[in-house]
C-alpha cells in the first residue's frame, strides 16, 4: 500500500491495523499528524517495508513494537519536526526478531542510555545495507563496529551528531561500502592512511565539519572509484596530494574549503577529468592559475579567499564539451584574491548564473561581453579598481537579482537603464564617484516576482550515481548518495544596519536593499523611492542631496534600515514616518534638519546619534528642548516645494537668541555682585561713561549755539 507524496493529513486511520497480511506500507511525504497508534504496528506482523518519513507526527514511538516482525527489512523514519521521538531501549533487554537491510532514523530525537552511543538493538543486526542515524545528537566513540558487523553495508550516514574521538577504521576489509558520511561531528586526529585497504570501492566520502588535522594522506589518491570527496571545514594543513588531480579521474566533487592548506595548487599541470565541482576557497593557496588545461566540464569553481595572483585564463569560462551540454559553467567565485589587470572579455559563459569577481585588483572597465550574460543572477564586481562609467547594457540583464559594484572608481551618472532590472533585490553602487541626481525610475525595481535562490539547483542528475535496493520485485528503492554535495548555494556581502552582513541561499530571495552611499549625488531625493514597498535597506548617506525627506517614505512598509546621514537635507523629520513599524536603524545625522522630532512607535527607540549634527532639531532624545511654539503641530513641508538651504525656523531662532541673552546677563550680574573689585571697576566705568556722555553733549550743544548766534 503506497500513499506516498500526497497531501493526506490528520491521524492515521484505525482500519489500517486490520490489514494483517500487509507487507508494504509507505505513507511518506504527507501531512499526517498525531501519534502513531501502537496497535497499528503490533497487528501488522507481516510487514517487510514501512516508511513513515516526512510527516508531522508527534509524541513518543517505541521501536520495540517491531520486535516480533520477523520479515521486516526496511524501516524509515525521517522526521521534519522536533516533536517526534523514538524510544529504542525500552523495555530494557528487548531483542529484535528481524534482520533489517535498510534503517533510516533521521532527526528522530533517539532516546538511549547515557553510556550507549547508538541504539542497542543494532548489536543484533548483521544484514544492513543502509544505515542512516543522521541529525540525532548522538555522542560517544565512533561506532566502527557497525561496519564490521554488517559486511554488506553500502551506505553509512552519521551526519550531524556529536561523535568524538578519533576516526578508527573497522577491523576488517569491507568491499561493499560505497558511502561514508560522518560530517558535522567532533572527530579529531588525522585522516587514516589505510582507508583504501578497508574501503577499496568507496564512491562517496564526507568527513567535513569536524576537527581533523594533519595533512591529507596521499593514499586518498588511490581511492580510484571516488565520485565525491568532501574534507571541508577542518584543520587540515600542508599541500594537496597530486593524486587528487591525476588519479581520481571519476571524481565529480572535490571540496577542500575552509582549511589551512597551502601551495601552488592551480599552477601545476591540471587534469580536472570529470570534476563538476571544485571548491578550494578559504585556504592559503598561492601562485597563478595555469594558462591551459586539456579539457574540463566544471560547473562550479570556487577559489575565493586565497592568495592567488596574476590574470584570469580564458579556460575558466570556456568550460564545456561538444558532446555534453551539462558541462557549462554555472558558478564562478574568484573573489578575495589578488588577481590584477583588466577583466578578460572572454570571461563569459552563456549558462553562467553566479559570477563573483569582487575584492581583487582588477582595473579598467566592465567588458562589453558581459552584456551576453542573459542567465546571470549574481554579478559581484565590487571592491576593485574599476573605472569609467557604469555600462548601460547591465540594464539588459533581465534575470539579474544581485548587482554589486561598490568600492570602485566608477564615475558619471547612474544609468537609467538600471531601472529595467525589475527583478533585482540587492543593488550596491556605494563608494564610487557617481554624480548627478538619483533616477526617479528606480521605483520600477519592485523586487523578484519568483524565487530563484530558494529552489535548490543541482549540478547534475542526483540519481546519476546511485545504488538500487530491490525489494522482492514489489518496488525498486533507490537511495541517493550525499546529495547535499551537489547543491548550489550562493553567498554575498551587503551592508545592513551599518554592518557588513553575509546573506546565503534562501535568504537572498527575501532580502532587498539599495545602497547609493558615499558618492557625489545631488538634487532632491525622488519621492518615487517611497514606492519601493518591499525594500529592507535604503542607504543614501554621504552624498550632496538637498531638500526635504519625502513623506512618501512612510510607505516603505518593510524598511528596517534607513540612512540619510551626511547630506544637506532640510525641513522637518516627517511625523508620517512613525508608520514604519519594522524600522530598526534610522540615521539623519549631519544635515540641516529642524523642528520637533517624532517620538512615537519605533522613533522612541532611536538614540541621539541618529540626529546629531542638526543644531535646529529639538526634543528627545536630543538635549535641545522645544519651546511651546515648536510643540505645536505643523504640516510637513510639501514635497517638491520651494525649499531653500537658507530657510530658518524663526521661532526657534528668536527663542534661542533670547535665552542666550538672558543667561549672559544673569552671569554678568552674579559676577558684579560677588567680586567687590570688579564691582568698583564696573561703577567707575559707568561713572566715566556718564561724564563722557555729559561733556560730549555739553560741548555739542555749546558749539551749535555759538554757531547759530553768530
Amino acid at each position: 500500500m503506497d500513499f506516498s507524496a500526497n497531501m493526506f493529513d490528520g491521524n492515521l486511520p484505525e482500519c489500517f491495523n486490520r490489514l494483517s497480511s500487509l507487507k508494504f506500507l509507505d505513507i511518506s511525504k504527507n501531512q499526517f499528524t498525531g501519534k502513531i497508534p501502537p496497535s497499528l504496528i503490533a497487528n501488522l506482523t507481516s510487514l517487510e517495508y514501512v516508511d513513515f518519513s516526512h510527516n508531522k507526527f508527534e509524541g513518543l514511538f517505541w521501536f520495540s513494537m517491531f520486535s516480533n516482525h520477523t520479515k521486516l527489512e526496511f524501516v524509515s523514519f525521517k522526521s521534519d519536526n522536533d516533536k517526534f521521538e523514538v524510544e529504542t531501549e525500552k523495555p530494557i533487554g528487548w531483542t529484535p526478531m528481524f534482520q533489517l537491510k535498510v534503517l533510516e532514523l533521521s532527526n528522530c530525537n533517539i532516546k538511549r542510555p547515557k553510556r550507549s552511543s547508538v541504539p542497542c538493538f543494532l548489536l543484533h543486526q548483521r544484514k544492513l545495507k543502509k544505515l542512516d542515524l543522521s541529525h540525532n545528537s548522538l555522542e560517544g566513540m565512533f561506532p566502527n563496529w557497525l561496519i564490521d558487523n554488517n559486511r554488506m553495508l553500502e551506505v553509512f550516514n552519521l551526519r550531524d551528531n556529536s561523535f568524538g574521538n578519533i576516526f578508527y577504521m573497522p577491523l576488517n576489509r569491507n568491499p561493499n561500502t560505497m558511502s561514508v558520511d560522518i560530517s558535522g561531528n567532533r572527530i579529531i586526529g588525522s585522516i587514516p592512511r589505510y582507508m583504501p585497504k578497508f574501503f577499496p570501492h568507496i564512491t562517496c566520502l564526507n568527513l567535513s565539519i569536524n576537527s581533523l588535522d594533519g595533512v591529507i594522506p596521499s593514499s586518498i589518491g588511490d581511492l580510484v572509484e571516488l565520485y565525491e570527496l568532501d574534507l571541508s571545514h577542518n584543520k587540515l594543513s600542508g599541500e594537496v596530494p597530486t593524486g587528487l588531480f591525476t588519479n581520481l579521474s571519476h571524481l565529480f566533487v572535490l571540496n577542500l574549503s575552509n582549511n589551512s592548506l597551502h601551495g601552488e595548487v592551480l599552477e601545476r599541470n591540471l587534469n580536472l577529468g570529470d570534476k563538476r565541482r571544485l571548491q578550494l576557497d578559504n585556504n592559503y593557496f598561492t601562485g597563478k592559475i595555469i594558462d591551459t588545461i586539456p579539457w574540463s566540464i566544471l560547473q562550479l569553481l570556487d577559489i575565493s579567499n586565497n592568495f592567488f595572483t596574476g590574470s584570469i585564463p580564458c579556460w575558466i569560462s570556456n568550460i564545456t564539451t561538444s558532446f555534453e551540454p551539462v558541462g557549462s559553467l554555472l558558478f564562478l567565485d574568484i573573489s578575495q584574491n589578488s588577481f590584477s589587470g583588466p577583466i578578460p572579455s572572454c570571461l563569459i559563459s552563456q549558462s553562467l548564473e553566479h559570477l563573483h569577481l569582487g575584492s581583487n585588483k582588477f582595473t579598467g572597465s566592465i567588458p562589453n561581453s558581459f552584456g551576453t550574460l542573459k542567465n546571470v543572477l549574481t554579478l559581484d564586481i565590487g571592491n576593485n579598481y574599476l573605472s569609467h562609467m557604469i555600462p548601460k547594457f547591465l540594464g539588459e540583464l533581465s534575470s539579474l537579482r544581485i548587482l554589486l559594484l561598490g568600492k570602485n572608481n566608477f564615475s558619471g551618472s547612474i544609468p537609467k537603464q538600471l531601472c529595467r532590472l525589475t527583478n533585482a533585490s540587492l543593488i550596491d553602487l556605494s563608494n564610487n564617484f557617481l554624480s548627478g541626481s538619483i533616477p526617479r525610475c528606480l521605483q520600477n525595481i519592485k523586487g523578484p516576482s519568483y524565487q530563484a535562490f530558494m529552489h535548490t539547483r543541482y549540478l547534475y542528475d542526483r540519481d546519476g550515481r546511485i545504488s538500487p535496493y530491490n525489494y522482492q520485485s514489489i518496488i525498486t528503492r533507490r537511495y541517493k548518495l550525499l546529495e547535499d554535495m551537489f547543491k548550489i548555494r550562493d553567498e554575498v556581502l551587503f551592508t545592513t544596519k551599518a554592518l557588513s552582513l553575509t546573506y546565503k541561499g534562501d535568504a537572498l530571495d527575501s532580502m532587498s536593499g539599495l545602497d547609493l552611499s558615499s558618492n557625489k549625488l545631488t538634487g532632491y531625493i525622488p519621492e518615487e523611492l517611497g514606492l519601493l514597498t518591499r525594500i529592507h535597506v535604503l542607504n543614501l548617506s554621504h552624498n550632496r542631496l538637498t531638500g526635504p525627506i519625502p513623506t512618501k517614505f512612510s510607505n516603505l512598509a518593510s524598511i528596517e534600515s534607513l540612512d540619510l546621514s551626511f547630506n544637506n537635507l532640510s525641513g522637518k523629520v516627517p511625523s508620517e514616518l512613525i508608520k514604519l513599524n519594522s524600522l530598526e536603524v534610522f540615521n539623519v545625522s549631519f544635515n540641516n534638519l529642524s523642528g520637533t522630532l517624532p517620538m512615537k512607535a519605533q522613533f522612541g527607540t532611536f538614540s541621539k546619534e541618529s540626529y546629531e549634527g542638526n543644531p535646529l532639531l529639538c526634543g528627545p532624545p536630543l538635549e535641545n528642548k522645544c519651546t511651546m511654539e515648536t510643540l505645536e503641530t505643523h504640516p510637513s513641508i510639501e514635497e517638491g516645494g520651494d525649499v531653500k538651504w537658507y530657510d530658518v525656523d524663526m521661532t526657534s531662532f528668536y527663542g534661542s537668541f533670547g535665552s542666550t541673552w538672558f543667561v549672559s546677563m544673569c552671569g554678568f550680574a552674579t559676577l558684579i555682585w560677588v567680586n567687590p573689585y570688579w564691582r568698583r571697576r564696573w561703577l567707575d566705568l559707568v561713572e566715566e561713561c556718564m561724564y563722557t556722555c555729559y561733556y560730549f553733549l555739553y560741548d555739542s550743544v555749546r558749539i551749535v549755539s555759538m554757531f547759530l548766534f553768530k
